[in-house]
């Protein structure tokens, strides 16, 4: 049984996407799509170029809808990032850009006769995972945004970094918007398995500035080259191979969530057959009147994309 992954847009995130998988034999076969021709080749050309330095061999397909119909994983990385550079630091900014390229991208991936998942990267991602599930047809639960999985990696640095310690000894989760409605819900933060409420008092820990760097951190990147790669690569990656797997991990990545009509980040459980389970927290009534106000700015979005 091969494993076989597309990658939609080749621009930084999705470059840097294709590389990780690459260098290390994530894929067997790897189909990239970008409407720069020129670009993907060259691309493509670099990878097989690495390929008699590196452990693994790993076979590119260039431009080929129909190479994906029997892909595991879609990763879609189109967008515009010159769009990002705004003021507002708002992800929306590109979202006249990227609902009309998905909507004709996610019509090709259906014409293909793709029935994998699809990991959604393009922002601003709830709007788009909506927006693919919505014009493929595939199951909600095949259709997946990596959401507050980087933002809660940010999260868990934020925190390590103020203690002094490694990000993994740090669990927890941001949820909600992938963007300035998202929140660190600190219910569920735990450092070397202590509450983090009970290691704030005692060690006078700002949740608020942490919070706010958690939520701005992509930000901080993005003002210091313009654009952002690994972490989100890393994500997207990430969560393909916990579906090429069937690891069943617990992740915040974006779902659709029946009781709030809508995708945002919030934990499941990621195997083969996508969302596997979706986790019930315990969450603050504060946390839970954060969550209905980015669920309703999501829905807000969605449906003006869709009338656009």
């Amino acid at each position: 049984m091969t494993r076989k992954i597309g990658v939609i847009g080749m621009g930084h995130v999705g470059s840097t996407a294709a590389h990780y998988i690459v260098a290390n034999g994530f894929a067997d076969d790897l189909v990239l799509i970008d409407i720069n021709e020129d670009k993907v080749k060259a691309d493509a050309i670099d990878f097989e170029d690495a390929m008699s330095n590196l452990p693994v061999h790993t076979n590119i397909t260039v431009n080929d809808y129909s190479a994906l119909q029997d892909a595991d994983v879609i990763i879609s990385a189109l967008g515009n990032i010159k769009l990002q550079d705004n003021p507002n630091d708002d992800r929306f900014a590109e979202l006249p850009f990227t609902s009309k390229a998905v909507k004709s991208v996610a019509q090709k991936i259906k014409d293909s006769g793709f029935n994998g998942i699809i990991v959604a990267i393009t922002n601003p991602v709830d709007v788009i995972t909506s927006i693919y599930q919505q014009i493929t047809g595939l199951p909600k639960k095949h259709v997946i945004g990596t959401g507050t999985l980087l933002d809660s990696s940010r999260m868990k640095r934020a925190v390590a970094d103020e203690l002094n310690l490694d990000p993994r000894s740090v669990t927890g989760f941001n949820l909600g918007e992938h963007g300035n409605s998202q929140f660190t819900a600190w219910s569920t933060v735990r450092v070397l398995s202590h509450p983090i409420t009970e290691i704030a008092k005692e060690r006078g820990l700002d949740l608020d500035a942490l919070d706010k760097a958690a939520r701005e951190g992509g930000f901080n990147v993005f003002h210091g080259k313009k654009y952002t790669n690994y972490g989100v690569a890393t994500a997207a990656v990430r969560l393909a191979n916990t579906v090429m797997s069937d690891a069943h991990t617990e992740l915040a990545v974006s779902n659709y969530r029946e009781e709030l009509g809508t995708y945002l980040s919030y934990p499941a459980v990621v195997g083969r057959d996508g969302i596997i389970e979706q986790v019930q927290l315990q969450l603050t009534d504060d946390e839970k009147k954060k969550l209905q106000i980015s669920a309703y700015y999501i829905k807000t979005k969605f449906k003006e994309s869709m009338e656009n």
